[in-house]
C-alpha cells in the first residue's frame, strides 16, 4: 500500500499508429517508445529485418523509409506514420508478370554468394539499395564507403561489393 500522499505509476496510454510497409497499411496499438524495428517483427511478423545490436552500429535493421535507408531500431514507430516502409519482404515484385522473381540485388547476392550465415544479408540488401538510390556510389571505393554501416561478421564484403557492382552496372533497380 502506497502512503496517501504518493500516487500509483500508471502505464503510459496505447498509441494507434497506422504504418504502411511494402505497399500495406496496417494499424497497430503500440507503447509509444516502440521502436520501428520491433513494430516490424513482433507486430507485424516481418522477421526478414534483423535485431542486432539495437544500437544503431550494425546496419542488420537496415530498412527503406521513402526510398532511404535506415536503421529501424533507432526511430520510433510513431514517428513513421504518412511514410513508404520497405522491408527484405518487399523488394520482389509482388504483382503482374514479375511477381515471384526477385528484386535484381537479391539475385546478384546468390549469384556473388555474397552471404554466409545470411544474419546480415536482409540489413545488407535494403542497404544497397538505398545506396544506388542516392546515386553516390560510382566506384568500388565509393560502394564500400557507404556500406560501412553494415556489418558481416562473417566477412563476405568482397562478394556484396561484387554483386552490389554487377547491379549498379546492370542498370536495373
Amino acid at each position: 500500500m502506497y502512503p496517501p500522499d504518493q500516487r500509483t505509476p500508471s502505464l503510459p496510454p496505447i498509441h494507434s499508429v497506422k504504418l504502411r510497409v511494402n505497399g500495406k497499411v496496417t494499424e497497430l496499438q503500440i507503447a509509444p517508445w516502440t521502436t520501428l524495428l520491433d513494430a516490424l517483427r513482433e507486430y507485424m511478423d516481418l522477421t526478414g529485418t534483423k535485431k542486432g545490436c539495437d544500437h544503431g552500429q550494425c546496419g542488420a535493421c537496415t530498412i527503406l523509409v521513402n526510398g532511404k535507408r535506415i536503421n529501424s531500431c533507432l526511430t520510433l514507430a510513431i514517428m513513421q506514420e504518412d511514410t513508404e516502409i520497405t522491408t527484405i519482404e518487399g523488394l520482389a515484385p509482388q504483382d503482374g508478370s514479375s511477381a515471384g522473381q526477385l528484386h535484381p540485388l537479391q539475385q546478384a547476392f546468390i549469384e556473388r554468394d555474397a552471404f554466409q550465415c545470411g544474419y546480415c544479408t536482409p540489413g545488407q540488401i535494403c542497404s544497397a539499395v538505398g545506396l544506388m538510390n542516392e546515386g553516390k556510389a560510382r566506384t568500388t571505393a565509393d560502394i564500400r564507403e557507404l556500406m560501412s554501416g553494415n556489418i558481416c561478421r562473417c566477412g563476405a564484403y568482397t562478394n556484396i561489393v561484387d554483386a552490389i557492382e554487377d547491379v549498379l552496372n546492370q542498370k536495373t533497380v
